[in-house]
This record gives C-alpha cells, sequence and structure tokens, in this order.
C-alpha cells in the first residue's frame, strides 16, 4: 500500500522542477551588471634621496580611490622588497609598525602616505636613489586593476626626514 503524502510530496516536487524549467516572464528586469572595479589615481609619487649606504629608502604618494579598496602590494626593480608602514605617536615616541595587510583605501577619501605618517619602505636599495631620477613600481590592489607608476626622487634637503627612520 502507498502511502498519501509520498504521492502529494512526489507531485510537489515535479511541479517545481518543472516551474524552475520555465522561461523568465516578459516583465522580469535583467540581471543587474556587475559593478565597476574600484579605479585608484595616484598623485605626486616621490621617494627621498639616499645616501651611498642607506639600507632603506621612504615612498610617498597620494591615493584616490572610488570605491572602498586597498593598497596590497608595491613593487619595484629598484629595491629588494617594499613594506607599507605607519608613523604613529605611543606613550609619546613616535613608533613606526609594517602594516602587512597594506593600506585602506576608503570610498571617495584622499589617502596621503607621507613622511610622519603611512609611508612606503624599500628595503635594499639596488643602488642610491639620486636627485632627479625615476623609479619605477607597479601598486597592487585589492580590487582596482594594478598601476604603474613613476616615483620622482627628490633631494634629501627638500622635505624635512621622517621621524624614526635613522635606526633603519
Amino acid at each position: 500500500m502507498r502511502h498519501p503524502r509520498l504521492g502529494l510530496l512526489a507531485v510537489g516536487l515535479t511541479a517545481l522542477a518543472l516551474a524552475a524549467c520555465q522561461p523568465a516572464s516578459p516583465d522580469a528586469a535583467p540581471p543587474a551588471p556587475d559593478a565597476a572595479p574600484a579605479q585608484v589615481t595616484v598623485s605626486d609619487a616621490w621617494i627621498r634621496e639616499t645616501p651611498p649606504s642607506a639600507a632603506v629608502a621612504g615612498g610617498y604618494l597620494t591615493l584616490h580611490s572610488t570605491g572602498d579598496d586597498r593598497l596590497v602590494a608595491v613593487e619595484t626593480a629598484a629595491s629588494a622588497a617594499v613594506e607599507m608602514h605607519e608613523m604613529r605617536h605611543d606613550g609619546g615616541m613616535m613608533r613606526m609598525r609594517e602594516l602587512p595587510d597594506g593600506v585602506a583605501l576608503p570610498a571617495g577619501t584622499r589617502v596621503e602616505l607621507r613622511p610622519g605618517g603611512h609611508h612606503l619602505m624599500l628595503i635594499d636599495p639596488v643602488e642610491p636613489l639620486r636627485a632627479g631620477a625615476t623609479v619605477e613600481a607597479t601598486l597592487r590592489f585589492e580590487h582596482a586593476p594594478a598601476q604603474q607608476v613613476q616615483f620622482e626622487v627628490r633631494p634629501l634637503a627638500g622635505d624635512a626626514p621622517a621621524e624614526g627612520h635613522s635606526g633603519h
């Protein structure tokens, strides 16, 4: 003897399967296109000139993103590595720490990487960086496409050195 509920279940599943196979009604809205990826503009990219035996160089720039994004990596042939750091006051001392997750770029906001704040550290420059030269780098973002950037090398005397870099 068949159970009456099993028959109803079979009819219901068949109706559901057939409904799923039907074309959408002509009044149905088309699916929304994917949102465009964030676009990041870069300005005022520069690196501080280095003394002959410097183990690091400071890099600075301004970023503006159209959507929430994050600068996650910087690559250049001019140094062994590039790290993102932040400077902050802590207990009356200026402290620096690496930002392993990169730098947040909130939508519509200008984010400045500058002396004494967020900045790039070029670790073990391949050769001394001289004023007037340029350094090519690739910026990688969480969402926006990668960008090639030319950093201008500026003289040491141009801006006051960022506090806390003498120990690098």
